[in-house]
C-alpha cells in the first residue's frame, strides 16, 4: 500500500510502477568486488533508482558468486538483481559451473560500457601496440598480463589480442581488479587491460604506460589514446555492464525495472559519469539479450581456437 501511495505522491516522471503492486521492499543488487566499476556503477544507478521506483535501492559486493545466487538461489519476485559483465554470459564457455546465461538469467538492460586500456610497466621498452606485439612474437611465453579472474573483462581483451596478434602472452590470475593493477605496479607483470576509469590515475602518475584503447576508434574519454585497431585491424573489447533478474521473473517486474533504469541513466551527473571512464548505454531487454548472444558467439569462436589461455 505504501508504494501505490507514494506513486501517487511521486511526479510523473518518477513514477515507474503506477498501479502495480510491486515494488513494496528493498531491492538489492549483488555486485562484483568493491573499487570495480561493476560497484561504482550499481552504486550510482542505485541512487538514482530509488526514487524513480519507490523504495530504496541497496548495493551488495557478492564478487563473482553473485551471478551463481541470482541463477540458482533466488525467488524470481524482482526484490534480488544482478549488475555484472561478461563473467556472467562468458564464463560458462571457459570452465564447468552450475548456471546457463541464457536459460536462468533474464536480461534487464545494459546500463554501462567502459573501454579498457592497454598499459604496461613502465621498464617494458615499448612505446606502441605494434613495438609489444613484435616483442611478444620475439619472445613468445616470455611476457604476462594480469587479470582478476577468468572470464573478467581484463582477461577476455587479453585473450582477444592473443588470437588476432598471433602472440603469446601468459595470464597471471588476481583476486579482483585492484590486486591485478597491483601487480603490475610492482612489476609481477608486464601488462594489462584495464578499465580506464581506474587505471588513468596511475597513468597520469607514472606508475603504468598506456599505449592504446580498446574502443574501434579513439575515445572522447582519453583522446589522446590510439586504438589497438590502428595495430591490429578489426579488434575491440569494452567492458559491457547490465541489470539481470533470475529467469522466471515477471514479464511486468522487469518492465518496470526496466523503466526505472532508464530513467535512473538519464539521471546521472554526466561530468561523474565521464570521470569515472564510462559512457551511458540503457536498451531494452530484447536488446541486451541480443547483445549477449552477438557477443557469446565472437568470443566463442576465440576460445574454441585452442588458443585461449583459461
Amino acid at each position: 500500500m505504501w508504494a501505490l501511495s507514494l506513486a501517487v505522491l511521486l511526479p510523473a516522471s518518477h513514477s515507474v510502477f503506477a498501479q502495480d503492486k510491486y515494488p513494496t521492499k528493498v531491492i538489492r543488487v549483488l555486485t562484483a568486488t568493491p573499487g570495480s566499476n561493476h560497484d561504482w556503477g550499481a552504486r550510482v544507478v542505485a541512487q538514482e533508482l530509488t526514487p524513480r521506483i519507490g523504495q530504496r535501492v541497496i548495493v551488495e559486493n557478492r564478487g563473482s558468486i553473485s551471478t551463481e545466487i541470482i541463477a540458482r538461489d533466488t525467488p524470481p519476485d524482482g526484490y534480488t538483481i544482478l549488475f555484472y559483465g561478461a563473467y556472467t554470459w562468458l564464463q560458462p564457455l571457459l570452465a564447468k559451473v552450475n548456471w546457463d546465461p541464457v536459460e536462468d538469467l533474464a536480461p534487464i538492460s545494459l546500463a554501462i560500457s567502459s573501454p579498457n586500456v592497454l598499459v604496461v610497466h613502465p621498464s617494458l621498452p615499448v612505446k606502441s601496440t605494434r613495438d609489444l606485439i613484435a616483442l611478444a612474437k620475439a619472445r613468445p611465453g616470455a611476457l604476462n598480463y594480469s587479470a582478476g579472474g577468468g572470464g573478467s573483462t581484463p582477461h577476455i581483451a587479453a585473450e582477444l589480442f592473443n588470437y588476432m596478434a598471433k602472440t603469446k602472452i601468459v595470464r597471471v590470475n588476481y583476486k579482483g581488479s585492484g590486486p591485478s593493477m597491483l601487480g603490475l605496479f610492482v612489476g609481477e607483470v608486464q601488462m594489462m587491460f584495464a578499465a580506464l576509469g581506474p587505471i588513468m590515475p596511475h597513468v597520469k602518475s607514472g606508475k603504468v604506460k598506456a599505449l592504446a584503447i580498446t574502443t574501434p576508434k579513439r575515445s572522447p574519454l582519453a583522446p589522446d589514446l590510439p586504438p589497438v585497431s590502428d595495430a591490429l585491424p578489426g579488434y575491440a573489447s569494452e567492458a559491457a555492464i547490465g541489470f539481470f533478474a533470475p529467469k522466471k521473473t515477471p514479464a511486468p517486474i522487469i518492465k518496470i525495472l526496466n523503466n526505472g533504469i532508464q530513467q535512473a541513466l538519464k539521471g546521472l551527473d554526466s561530468q561523474l559519469v565521464f570521470n569515472a571512464g564510462v559512457e551511458i548505454v540503457g536498451n531494452s531487454p530484447e536488446d541486451f539479450a541480443r547483445f549477449i548472444k552477438a557477443d557469446m558467439a565472437k568470443m566463442g569462436e576465440v576460445i574454441r581456437s585452442g588458443s585461449f589461455s583459461n
